[in-house]
């Protein structure tokens, strides 16, 4: 890599963070509001003239949704660009754009064992498959395969499958969110949203004019307090159904490597999810239950996964 360091940055629906990096790490991490400027540029210019120091001349940006040809669309934000007008107007030599699971997958290998939570499973397969998956503002998926010399990322937009119901009460309530959603999908009831979307549809189905309108924050800490049956049982149900959906993500791919859980609701609950319906429901496949019982599940807990994919992307793309 050369001396000079790359800027690297993980573009969200609400956040931009963005971070030098080089050979050895990254570092002068801020976090801006993405409300707060009219477009990516701007806000990366923002970032590099508070901090000071010399313009980077590559950089690597992770960001929310599927990235084909030069002209993206934020799916959960009002920006839209051009990824060779962007690079321009930041005067870079390289800027590369990738989808934000596929940047958390990247960094998963360089991982340390404090970092992760394992939940359940056996020993993971040197070289196995991996599969990664994981809500925040939405629900993102993603995998890492061996090629015989490294893992290589691969992401898609697992979040929009359609969810299936297993029981007569799921059923009812995905009937519920059809008058709001033509479809009902795994992003639609696993995610921040997807949980504010179970929270209103147990209130629907169930009469209950007097819980209030809540934030998914506000859903999480009430059921984890347990001072409300229906936030109770929308997290309840969002932790069963992420489980399922890593359990048909272990089975598709052969995840014998793992499945990783990332995003920024499971780290946030703490034991709750660790001892929620995730595992039994990962492992819940009728005939494929022996299956799925020896693949580890881990939570990851490191704060920066992205940046860390980041960093070890820009010094790769560098070198070579």
């Amino acid at each position: 890599m050369s001396a000079a360091a790359g800027l690297i940055a993980d573009i969200g629906a609400t956040n931009a963070r963005f971070a030098l990096a080089d050979d050895k790490g990254f570092y002068e991490q801020k976090v801006l509001q993405c409300a707060d400027y009219p477009t990516i540029v701007d806000a990366a210019k923002a970032y590099l003239d508070g901090i000071g120091q010399e313009k980077p001349k590559h950089a690597a940006f992770a960001i929310a949704g599927p990235i084909s040809g030069d002209y993206f669309e934020m799916t959960n934000h009002l920006w839209s660009f051009s990824i060779k007008e962007t690079q321009k107007s930041l005067n870079l030599d390289g800027f590369a754009l990738i989808n934000d699971f596929k940047a958390i997958a990247l960094g998963i290998p360089h991982l340390s064992d404090n970092d992760l939570v394992k939940v359940g499973g056996g020993n993971r397969q040197p070289e196995g498959t991996i599969g990664i998956v994981g809500p925040g503002t939405g629900l993102g998926v993603a995998s890492l395969f061996w090629d015989g010399k490294q893992y290589r990322a691969n992401s898609g937009e697992g979040g929009h499958i359609t969810m299936p119901a297993k029981t007569q009460r799921e059923f009812d309530l995905f009937r519920t969110l059809r008058y709001k959603y033509s479809h009902v999908s795994a992003e639609r009831v696993c995610s921040g949203k997807g949980l504010v979307n179970l929270y209103n549809a147990i209130r629907i189905l169930d009469g209950r004019d007097d819980a209030p309108e809540r934030t998914a924050e506000e859903i999480s800490n009430c059921a984890i307090a347990k001072t409300c049956p229906v936030c109770e049982e929308a997290l309840d149900k969002m932790m069963g159904f992420l489980g399922s959906i890593a359990g048909n993500l272990a089975v598709t791919l052969g995840a014998h490597g793992g499945v990783y859980i990332a995003g920024g609701i499971p780290a946030k609950l703490g034991d709750y999810f660790l001892t929620s319906r995730f595992r039994t429901e990962f492992e819940a496949k009728g005939r494929f239950d022996s299956y799925l019982k020896p693949i580890p599940t881990y939570l990851i807990t490191h704060p920066y996964t992205a940046f860390v994919g980041l960093q070890h992307y820009i010094t790769n793309e560098q070198d070579n």
